[in-house]
C-alpha cells in the first residue's frame, strides 16, 4: 500500500442505485465494488473513517476512485451538467447528512468541495506510461459499446512495442470480449500463452521456423489479450502480475537460441551462431540491467523520459520488434542473416541506452528528471 493510499481499515465504500446493465460482462454493482476493493475499501462501514459513494448507474476511471479514496478533505464528484455522480467524506459526516440519498438525487452534503474529474485525477499513468483524461460515463444501454471501447482503450499501455501499439487494439479488444462473456480468467490466457511459448521454442529448435512464427506471434498476441482481460474486468492479482510478467521476462533469449540451433536443421550452416548467441543473451540481459539502473537512479522507467525514449521503444532490441526482424527474413528465405540483424540490432540499442543513462545523469545536475508525459 502506498503512503497516500487510505489504510485499508479507515475506508468503506458504498454503492448508491442500482444498473441492470453489464460492462465487460460485469453487473454494474459488481465493477464498482472491484474498484472499492481496489483501494483498499472494506464491506464493514461501520468501522470506517471514510467513505466513498458511487452510483451505480455511472461509470468511473479508477483513477477518479483512487482520487475519491485519497482527498483528505470531503469532495463531490461532478459531471458536466452539474449533477454529483459521487463523494468521498468523513464517515460521519456522511451518516449526519445521509449523503447516499443526497447522491441518488444528483446532490453534495453542504460543506463537500465539488471537484471536476480533471481536478480530482490528473490523468498521468505511470504504470500504464501515458497521460490521458480520466474517463466518467453515464452507464446507459445506448453508449454501451462506446462505454466498452473507452474502457479497453484506458486498459492500454501508451509507450510499448509498435505491433502492441498499432497492430493489436482491435483484434485484442475482440477477443477479449469473448473471453470476458464467457468467464475466461486473465491466468487461463496467461497460461495459454506459455504452452505456446514452449511449442514455439520447439519448433524454432528444430528448424520449422513458420510454424514456430506463428505459435510465437500467437503467443504475443494472447500476451496482450490477458493483460487488457484483467484490467477491463478488474481481476489483476499479484500472482497474475508475476506469472505474466516472468514469462515475458524470461522466454525471449531462448527463442533466439532455440532459432540459432534450429538452423542447421532447416538447412542453414551457421559460422556464427556462437558469437550471436552470446551477443543476444548479453545484451538482452544487459538491457534489462540497464532499465533497472535507470529505474534505480531516476525514479522512472527509461522508456518515458523523453519523447526519443518513447519512439525508441517503439523498435528497440525486445521481443516483438524482433519477431518482426525475423519474420521478414523468412520472407525473403534466410532465417540466417535474420538472427545475425537481431544481434546487431540488440548491440546497437544496448549502446543507445547506455548513452541514455550517462545523458540522463548530466540532465540530473540541472534538477530532478521528468517524464515528459507527465507534464
Amino acid at each position: 500500500m502506498s503512503a497516500t493510499e487510505v489504510p485499508q481499515r479507515q475506508l468503506s465504500g458504498v454503492i448508491v442505485g442500482h444498473s441492470p446493465l453489464r460492462v465487460w460482462a460485469l453487473p454494474s454493482e459488481v465493477r464498482l465494488q472491484r474498484q472499492l476493493t481496489r483501494v483498499g475499501a472494506v464491506d464493514d462501514s461501520s468501522a470506517a473513517q471514510r467513505l466513498v459513494l458511487l452510483r451505480a448507474d455511472w461509470v468511473y476511471d479508477d483513477a477518479l476512485v483512487r482520487g475519491l479514496a485519497r482527498s483528505h478533505d470531503d469532495v463531490a464528484l461532478v459531471a458536466d451538467d452539474g449533477a454529483v455522480v459521487a463523494i468521498g467524506m468523513a464517515a460521519t459526516t456522511a451518516r449526519a447528512t445521509n449523503a447516499a440519498a443526497l447522491l441518488a438525487n444528483g446532490q453534495a452534503p453542504d460543506g463537500a468541495r465539488r471537484v471536476t474529474a480533471a481536478q480530482l485525477a490528473d490523468g498521468y499513468n505511470d504504470a500504464l506510461r501515458k497521460r490521458e483524461p480520466p474517463y466518467l460515463m453515464p452507464l446507459n444501454e445506448a453508449d454501451l459499446q462506446a462505454i466498452e471501447r473507452r474502457i479497453f482503450a484506458g486498459s492500454y499501455k501508451g509507450v510499448t512495442d509498435l505491433v502492441t501499439l498499432y497492430v493489436w487494439p482491435a483484434p485484442a479488444r475482440w477477443v477479449t470480449r469473448v473471453c470476458a462473456n464467457n468467464g475466461i480468467t486473465p491466468n487461463q490466457v496467461t497460461s495459454a500463452s506459455l504452452v505456446l511459448v514452449f511449442a514455439a521454442m520447439w519448433l524454432f529448435w528444430t528448424g520449422h521456423f513458420g510454424w514456430g512464427m506463428l505459435a510465437a506471434w500467437v503467443m504475443t498476441f494472447l500476451d496482450t489479450v490477458d493483460g487488457k482481460l484483467a484490467r477491463v474486468t478488474l481481476q489483476s492479482s499479484p500472482w497474475g502480475n508475476v506469472f505474466d510478467h516472468s514469462i515475458d521476462l524470461i522466454h525471449p533469449p531462448f527463442w533466439w537460441w532455440a532459432w540459432i540451433v534450429g538452423l542447421p536443421a532447416a538447412g542453414f550452416a551457421y559460422e556464427h551462431a556462437s558469437v550471436a548467441l552470446t551477443v543476444i543473451v548479453a545484451g538482452y540481459v544487459l538491457q534489462r540491467i540497464e532499465e533497472g539502473i535507470f529505474m534505480a537512479c531516476f525514479k522512472m522507467d527509461m522508456h518515458v523520459w523523453q519523447r526519443f525514449d518513447s519512439r525508441l521503444r517503439l523498435i528497440t532490441a525486445r521481443r516483438n520488434p524482433n519477431l518482426l526482424i525475423l519474420s521478414a527474413s523468412l520472407l525473403v528465405g534466410r532465417p540466417d542473416v535474420g538472427i545475425s540483424v537481431v544481434a546487431l540490432w540488440t548491440a546497437v540499442c544496448l549502446v543507445l541506452h547506455a548513452l541514455r543513462i550517462v545523458q540522463a545523469a548530466f540532465a540530473r545536475r540541472h534538477g530532478p528528471l521528468r517524464s515528459w508525459l507527465a507534464t
